[in-house]
């Protein structure tokens, strides 16, 4: 799942170098911590952040289908 959140950051920033997710857990739920460059920040989130719930909406579903719970924070 990792994996998942680090190529779609990956896929939409213009400096992929500079993306670095974080898996840690909080209850019953996987937070995924995403990291990106300050000027790759606004394609990540997008306008009136569509692609960061996009994003979240993807690994929900994807830990969904293993029967868990997950979810993106961006950090900034």
């Amino acid at each position: 799942m990792r994996e998942l959140v680090e190529h779609m950051a990956r896929t939409l920033v213009e400096n992929p170098d500079g993306v670095s997710v974080e898996e840690t857990t909080q209850e019953d739920m996987t937070v995924y911590e995403l990291r990106v460059e300050e000027a790759d920040l606004g394609r990540v989130i997008g306008k009136e952040g569509r692609i960061a719930k996009a994003m979240r909406m993807i690994v929900r579903s994807a830990a969904a289908r293993h029967g868990q719970k997950a979810t993106i924070e961006i950090m900034d």
